[in-house]
């Protein structure tokens, strides 16, 4: 029989062991988490928006008169040179149709016209017919004067007779041109279109609009013949070399944008990025409605392109490009992740590793871009830090490197 303190010996131990398993096996597990290690880098703040290109200086061609233009012959991208590229042929315009009442007022009008050059001719006539008199009593008058039977008086009447029929002739022709005139103008008045009358040809028919600059067509709002009026866009020109980027900015960027500041495009559709640097920013903004319906105020901000020719070459107007503006440049700071950060009332804050224990730490944050942020006070190059953590972490539960799967 078995002494019974072994027995008791024996069934405290199997006690203890049962509870060691049981606090083994329900023990507080270290949260698994992402860790990163604070360093020191440089860090690049840079202001990044849409932009489009746009030629420097666009030529906008437009009708001087009003008229009929042909079907131009140019394509959008064709080359034209200043003063020898013709863009279009103004012809002039067909005469306008006629109603009714309005054909009869101008029928009446000719006929009119038509009679008064009749009435004219009869003047005419009448006026040839007395100065014919008049100069036949001026010969007599001269065969009387010398023979002494008249006055001089009578000589004289004669005389001044026969310039005041001459006189009354000239103003019957003169009237009788007149009428002439009228009457054309009414029969012009009733001309139709497609009348042929209304061709019109020769070299002086029409008015050449030249290309005001050289460069390449970039716009031609029709191409077809039609009627147009004075100041219709018939065309747009550029020179497609002399290219330069437009950005508008969030005012509150804007404001830490300098001129001369050093910029890149960035996924603009061809290898690499190319450099730019910023020359102007509007002194003015505008209110621009964003995707989400949100009203913001922007401000155009304009780049030049500072690489060769040849790295842009593909570029043309109205392209779109991504630019990033480098607005300041820390350097050798101590910088931690942004994933790493979160607010905790109006600090921000990490969760640094200390001993396998998060501990939470306030900082003092300086410049930032979209990966890192400036410590100024709070960490110190080699802490490790906790990345995105979870609701599962916090002050001073334990933590461990999270394996990879």
């Amino acid at each position: 029989m078995a002494n019974p303190w072994t027995r008791r010996i024996i069934l405290g131990a199997a006690v203890v062991g049962v509870a060691g398993l049981f606090y083994w096996a329900l023990r507080p597990q270290p949260v698994p988490v992402d860790m990163a290690t604070i360093d020191r880098g440089d860090i690049e703040v840079t202001v990044e928006e849409e932009g489009v290109t746009r030629i420097r200086n666009v030529y906008q061609v437009f009708a001087p008169i009003g008229g009929r233009i042909d079907r131009t012959a140019l394509e959008v991208g064709d080359s034209v040179k200043k003063g020898d590229t013709v863009i279009a042929n103004i012809r002039p315009g067909d005469p306008p149709f006629l109603d009714e009442r309005t054909m009869r007022e101008l029928e009446a009008a000719k006929d009119a016209a038509n009679a008064s050059v009749s009435l004219a001719d009869a003047e005419v006539a009448r006026a040839q017919a007395e100065l014919k008199l008049a100069q036949s009593d001026l010969e007599r008058a001269k065969a009387l004067a010398r023979r002494g039977t008249i006055s001089d008086k009578a000589y004289e009447e004669a005389s001044t007779t026969v310039d005041m029929r001459e006189a009354s002739l000239a103003q019957a022709l003169a009237n009788l041109n007149l009428r002439r005139s009228e009457l054309e103008s009414a029969r012009a008045k009733l001309i139709q279109p497609n009348h042929e009358e209304t061709d019109v040809s020769g070299p002086q028919c029409c008015v050449e609009v030249m290309a005001p600059a050289s460069g390449s067509v970039l716009a031609i709002p029709a191409k077809s013949s039609r009627v147009v009026q004075a100041a219709t866009l018939l065309a747009e020109i550029g020179d497609p070399h002399d290219l330069e980027i437009v950005v508008d900015l969030l005012s509150a960027d804007a404001v830490r944008v300098r001129p001369g500041a050093v910029a890149r495009l960035i996924n603009w559709g061809g290898p690499g990025t190319l450099d730019a640097v910023v020359r102007r920013i509007d002194p003015v903004g505008f209110t621009k409605v964003s995707s989400l319906g949100i009203e913001e105020q922007r401000v155009n901000t304009v780049l030049d392109l500072t690489g060769p020719e040849e790295s842009y070459a593909r570029l043309g107007h109205d392209f779109r490009v991504f630019v990033q503006i480098i607005v300041d440049n820390v350097a050798n700071a101590v910088r931690v992740p942004l994933g790493a950060l979160f607010r905790t009332g109006n600090d921000w804050a990490v969760f640094k590793v200390v001993d396998g224990k998060a501990v939470l730490t306030r900082l003092t944050l300086g410049e930032r871009n979209d990966n890192f942020a400036e410590v100024a006070s709070g960490l110190a190059e080699g802490d490790a830090v906790i990345l995105h953590p979870s609701d599962s972490v916090e002050d001073g539960v334990a933590v461990e490197q999270r394996t990879a799967q």
